[in-house]
């Protein structure tokens, strides 16, 4: 019996059963069995390739975890810069093998300690910078020439990065021995996580000066993550975050190519950061997609002769929301599935969402645990041992092709509309995460898609007192003390520098200079963060969200 014979066979037996219909959760239906048949278009060559070869489907290293783990970046900050420093000994004390760092509000949002708008908020998400003081403090006895630091921040990305070159400086570490990732991903910002200053075109415009003033002095670091993350975590599903990532990313490239350099210039510097949820094979075929689908469009769109400008290189911070506060230790199985759907989709570098991330800022313990859940998965499973385990499965193969096609459908209807910065100003992206996330979360409140402990299995004691771990907690006189800190820095600092400093800085604005060097020299003369994003602000304005009707 042939295997079309065969399948039939099964088929009318199977048809008999009332076997109910699962779709992933981006909406794809899903087969009951894959087989051949469900590749008929697939082309090995053309569409899987061997590791560290173009398309890179199948991972952007020949040898990948063999030969080189990926990092183990726990995402980590709060409080002061001392009291950071502390958490990335220990962290590095105990395995981690590189920095990501988490600043708060305040500081994401161009404001300082000291401001009205900060009351409550300094060190709460993340760590407080305002001066290179606190920068230098949060780097203290780690060796930033041997330290890949990735650096979670946006609209504040050329602030926080010309105070890190500054450190550098103030060191002696040359800027060519630097190593990490600036987010500097100002377009999921308007689209998701709202934390903007300036309105798109001037912001738009720091991001290519990042990118152009690290393609020339800090090479080996990325000037940009381009993320799916975050529009991921407000509630759009795999192909969106694949569609809204390609997008953003075409947008970036031709930006810099508007000043002249040359795609492979910049390129292989550019990385990517996606979520990893629980729809286990989905979200392994969208890692997968993703490399497919950026090495066509640069080497298609813009005819790149370096393969590595090709090659998606990823951070995956797992999901957030699949977390719950109800029986938070089920956090710890969650976290652990979307770690290794990671890994077995091929990821640069990785953090593992501790299990009290739904309730806190996690306590020293979950940090250690979710270290570990990297770990055990590194050195325990032998997961690692053979490169793209799942290649050639009948259904991640077939759901890779599908997520790539059905992503490339969204990023038509984008351009559509005007591409990312004009579909994100009218409002229709917000919109389809809006929809995405209104229709999950109606799913989950009916019980239509399960959640263990929140709308299914749910314990009669669940919540009590003995279900909760131990918390973190905050330090009250923070903010108090950081102003304490900040006031100290400005009255011993050289005032008329700093003015000179920023003046020179306001005047460059309003041309059209690369900024970086200016808020080089603006941090080195104790500038703070709030006052030099208050001078930008006098340039380029603040951006309103509009009203979408």
């Amino acid at each position: 019996m042939n295997y079309e014979e065969a399948k039939r066979t099964w088929l009318d037996s199977v048809a008999q059963r009332d076997v109910p219909q699962a779709q992933t959760d981006s909406g794809l239906p899903l087969n009951l069995c894959y087989g051949p048949d469900d590749l008929d278009s697939f082309d090995y060559a053309k569409d899987l390739g061997f590791p560290g070869q173009p398309p890179y489907t199948r991972g952007v290293y020949d040898t990948m975890y063999r030969t080189n783990l990926w990092t183990f970046r726990q995402y980590a900050g709060f409080g002061t810069a001392e009291e950071s420093n502390a958490r990335y000994h220990y962290l590095l004390s105990q395995g981690q093998t590189a920095l990501s760092v988490a600043f708060d509000l305040p500081t994401q949002l161009g404001y300082d300690c000291d401001s009205e708008v900060a009351k409550g908020e300094v060190g709460r998400v993340g760590v407080a910078v305002s001066t290179i003081e606190d920068m230098e403090d949060l780097f203290k006895n780690l060796p930033l020439d041997r330290l890949s630091v990735n650096f979670t921040i946006n609209a504040t990305a050329p602030l926080i990065l010309a105070l890190y070159l500054a450190v550098a400086r103030r060191h002696g570490v040359p800027w060519d021995e630097l190593s990490g990732t600036l987010q500097n991903d100002i377009l999921k910002e308007y689209l998701a996580r709202k934390t903007y200053i300036f309105p798109p075109e001037p912001s738009l415009r720091l991001v290519g000066d990042v990118v152009e003033f690290c393609a020339t002095n800090v090479p080996r670091f990325n000037p940009i993550s381009v993320t799916g993350y975050h529009a991921r975590e407000a509630g759009c599903d795999a192909v969106q975050e694949l569609a809204f990532a390609m997008s953003s990313a075409d947008t970036y490239v031709n930006l810099v190519l508007k000043r002249g350099l040359d795609i492979d210039d910049f390129a292989p510097r550019l990385s990517f950061h996606f979520s990893t949820t629980l729809d286990f094979f989905e979200e392994i075929a969208k890692l997968r997609a993703a490399r497919r689908m950026w090495a066509r469009l640069v080497a298609g769109r813009y005819r790149s002769k370096n393969p590595r400008s090709a090659a998606l290189r990823f951070f995956s911070g797992c999901s957030g929301t699949s977390l719950t506060a109800v029986e938070p230790l089920n956090n710890i199985i969650r976290s652990t599935i979307q770690c290794l759907a990671a890994v077995l989709g091929g990821a640069q570098s990785i953090h593992v969402m501790a299990y009290d991330e739904a309730l806190e800022i996690p306590a020293e313990e979950a940090v250690l645990l979710s270290l570990r859940t990297q770990q055990i998965i590194a050195h325990e499973t032998g997961v690692p041992s053979v490169i793209d385990p799942l290649g050639g499965s009948y259904l991640v193969e077939n759901l890779t092709g599908r997520l790539e096609r059905e992503a490339y459908v969204l990023m038509d209807k984008i351009d559509d509309l005007g591409g990312m910065v004009s579909a994100i100003g009218s409002g229709a992206l917000q919109g389809w995460i809006a929809e995405t996330a209104y229709n999950t979360q109606r799913a989950i409140h009916s019980g239509d898609k399960h959640v263990v402990g929140l709308n299914m299995l749910v314990r009669n004691d669940a919540g009590t007192s003995t279900e909760r771990p131990r918390l973190f907690e905050a330090d009250r006189a923070l903010q108090e003390r950081q102003t304490s800190r900040l006031a100290a820095v400005r009255a011993a600092r050289d005032s008329e520098a700093v003015a000179r400093a920023l003046e020179a800085l306001k005047v460059a604005a309003a041309g059209e200079a690369n900024l970086m060097p200016l808020l080089i020299d603006a941090v080195e003369a104790k500038a703070s963060v709030g006052e030099i994003s208050d001078a930008l602000r006098e340039v380029f304005g603040e951006y309103k969200e509009p009203v979408v009707v």
